[in-house]
């Protein structure tokens, strides 16, 4: 890193991790937004990225059960009334950073400090499947499990923090991403068929 990269501030995730004592999976993007893309003040906030139209899909068909496209607004207590019911854990794989070119993109994102994925575990001990939405989440994840990086929509099985788990690779839910949203929500529907997570009605495309 050169150094006008090293004179950048360093960001802390804004959000504590999301952890239902019920958690089978613990989804883990790589960092947020910029404040300035939020529309909550929470995981996914940026009302153009598809994560919770996707688990809308996967658990009711309707894209729009968690988002109302009029307001351009999530409904926050619904999502974790959600993943507190469904026992879907979430937080990210890094906790401090730097953005190199300004933005939210993954590749112009230095990762000053990672989030310690095993300590995450130890507080959902039910939790068998860690999810990584985006490749270099994915890189994070491998680093720390001792695994290679699967290919996309699959997992690779390993024994972490005292259990065994599968660490899997979802596509990244952002639009930039080139995969159309149902194609994306048959992944994730796999993974938490594969987690255990009850509720799950999206049968693909």
């Amino acid at each position: 890193m050169n150094d006008n990269a090293e004179r950048l501030p360093i960001e802390t995730h804004p959000w504590q991790p999301w952890l239902p004592a019920s958690s089978r999976v613990l989804i883990m993007g790589t960092f947020p937004p910029g404040a300035h893309r939020w529309s909550m003040d929470f995981y996914y906030p940026n009302p153009i990225n598809d994560f919770w139209r996707i688990i809308g899909l996967i658990f009711s068909g309707d894209r729009d059960m968690l988002y109302d496209p009029k307001t351009r607004a999530f409904d926050l207590n619904a999502i974790k009334h959600l993943l507190d019911r469904k026992g879907i854990a979430m937080s990210d794989t890094v906790y401090k950073a730097r953005r190199l070119a300004g933005n939210a993109a993954d590749k112009f994102l230095d990762v000053v400090e990672p989030n310690d994925i095993a300590a995450l575990l130890e507080r959902i001990p039910m939790c068998r499947d860690i999810a990584t939405t985006g490749e270099k989440a994915a890189m994070i994840a491998a680093e720390q499990t001792g695994t290679d990086v699967p290919r996309m929509g699959a997992y690779a099985e390993t024994v972490f923090a005292g259990r065994d788990v599968r660490v899997w690779r979802m596509p990244s839910t952002s639009r930039a991403y080139p995969l159309k949203i149902d194609k994306k929500a048959a992944f994730y529907a796999d993974l938490l068929r594969h987690a255990g997570i009850d509720g799950v009605t999206f049968d693909g495309v």
